[in-house]
């Protein structure tokens, strides 16, 4: 009945305006004459009626509008301005399920149901993250800051998109009972598997929790309250990398890795910068990076005091290059063991330089176990500060980790190895070359090696060389450093050189 009166009220309106315009237009007439023609008149008739038209189609939709607004008040049994009778509240908008899943390029494990108190398993967030970020180029899997997250034993694989990148700013935390780690899993604690133009990085700390690991006899089981003698032969690296290619590790802290903190493992094209590795001195088989199998590595600007190598040269490995680096306490940086079980060992162009070295076992260390075959040759070690190093310089070709080992005739063949610029105190002896006796290192240069007892320790002055060929020169201390090479051995080159065929 409404929307009908508003509807005749408007049709007197346009009969009213339609009147006055023809009123109008024949005033007009009569006074201009033919001034002006019909056409024109007609013209501003028509668009008239448009106005008013969308007019009244405007006002008849407000009046129904109205109108509807008006039957549900009175439905719902209160007035238009709310304070009726039986007026209440509108109803709360619904809270919206939680979020899983990442915003734009970044995969916040927090997004995919991590906790980070350091309890809860954040692995499968950790897990659903990573698969999420590897379908997206240039994308982001995040550890935010301030939490810790527990974390089993993991693979990330590949291959994903590439400039994938894992921003370490929390704490990685590795499950601290060896009962609760899985007999297949004991390899390794984190595993990145075929992955390549991939980036770790961060304010943050990834750790091994090693404390247990470490006990040569027997550890406390939290979950049996008890002491158990069944520790695994097998330990697992913190950090591994296996067949991945141009990976960058900086910025970050690895710490009490029940074994190796940092391993490659036949990979290349990889850069480590400015990171801390860290456990005790006490902690055995801590290496902190270790190579294996790994061309084209660059390792800079780093602090590492471990148990054992700072890092550790393995078989397969050339085109190395590790420099700045602060280390200790450990075992210095060594190339080897190389040739266990009577195995092929090839190693070619390391260059380990601007180096400190304090506290340390070794210092620059060349170690082969007899037996085996192969050759390791372009080595160069320069520039490097020892603060009382037991044995700053080392070849030892009769390396054995037991109590005693059977004599080989067979041997990884040394030979182009540069030691130079090597100063600081030592604490044992100064040059320790122990080469092969069926065939002996070729080609060892001692160049400017100056090299004092330290006042803590009473080391030997005598440099001990045996079946070593080479040239000495330069400043030299201690003096017995000049008649510890010999020299010549074109015979012995030429044999040395059908080893190298093993490997190259």
């Amino acid at each position: 009945m409404i929307t009908s009166l508003y509807e005749a009220h408007y049709h007197l309106k346009i009969l009213e305006l339609v009147a006055s315009v023809e009123f109008l237009s024949d005033k007009q007439k009569g006074r201009e004459g033919m001034k002006r023609n019909r056409s024109f008149s007609l013209l501003f008739f028509l668009s008239l009626l448009v106005i008013i038209f969308v007019t009244f189609s405007t006002v008849s939709v407000e009046a129904r509008k109205k109108n509807l607004h008006k039957r549900n008040n009175h439905k719902d049994g209160h007035s238009g301005n709310g304070h009726g009778r039986g007026s209440h509240s509108p109803r709360p908008t619904p809270t919206p399920p939680p979020y899983y899943g990442s915003q734009g390029s970044m995969f916040d494990v927090l997004s995919f149901g991590a906790k980070g108190n350091g309890v809860s398993d954040d692995s499968e967030a950790l897990v659903a993250a990573w698969k999420g970020a590897c379908k997206v180029a240039g994308a982001t899997v995040k550890i935010p800051a301030q939490l810790k997250f527990l974390i089993k034993p993991v693979t990330l694989q590949g291959p994903c998109m590439p400039d994938l990148t894992l921003q370490i700013d929390g704490t990685l935390l590795a499950p601290p009972q060896i009962s609760s780690w899985p007999t297949s899993s004991l390899f390794q604690w984190i595993n990145f598997k075929w992955v390549q133009n991939f980036t770790i990085k961060g304010s943050g700390t990834v750790d091994g929790q090693g404390y247990y690991w470490w006990k040569s006899s027997e550890f406390y089981d939290i979950q049996k309250k008890s002491y158990s003698k069944n520790i695994p032969s097998m330990k697992p690296t913190a950090i591994r990398f296996y067949s991945s290619n141009s990976v960058t590790v900086r910025d970050i802290r690895i710490i009490n890795s029940p074994l190796c903190h940092l391993k490659f493992d036949n990979s290349k094209g990889i850069e480590v910068d400015n990171i801390t590795i860290s456990s005790p001195e006490s902690s055995p088989n801590t290496d902190g990076i270790h190579l294996q199998n790994t061309q084209d590595v660059e390792i800079k600007r780093s602090i590492i005091a471990t148990g054992d190598d700072c890092v550790s040269i393995q078989t397969g490995c050339s085109n190395i290059h590790v420099h700045h680096i602060n280390c200790g306490p450990g075992h210095g940086i060594s190339l080897g063991g190389l040739g266990k079980d009577k195995s092929a060992a090839c190693v070619s162009d390391i260059i380990v330089e601007d180096i400190s070295m304090k506290n340390t076992l070794y210092g620059a260390r060349i170690k082969t176990w007899q037996g085996g075959f192969g050759m390791v040759k372009n080595v160069s070690f320069s520039r490097i500060q020892v603060y009382d190093v037991m044995f700053p310089i080392m070849i030892d070709q009769y390396y054995c980790d037991k109590q005693k080992c059977k004599n080989h005739t067979s041997t990884v063949v040394i030979s182009g190895v540069k030691f130079d610029e090597i100063s600081g105190t030592f604490g044992i002896q100064p040059v320790h070359l122990a080469c092969s006796t069926s065939i002996p290192c070729t080609d060892v240069d001692l160049t400017d090696i100056q090299l004092s007892p330290s006042p803590k320790y009473k080391g030997l002055q005598q440099a001990v060389c045996w079946n070593s060929y080479g040239k000495s020169q330069g400043p030299l201390l201690p003096s017995s450093i000049d008649d510890c090479l010999k020299s010549g051995g074109g015979l012995i080159k030429r044999i040395a050189r059908s080893h190298d065929r093993v490997c190259y």
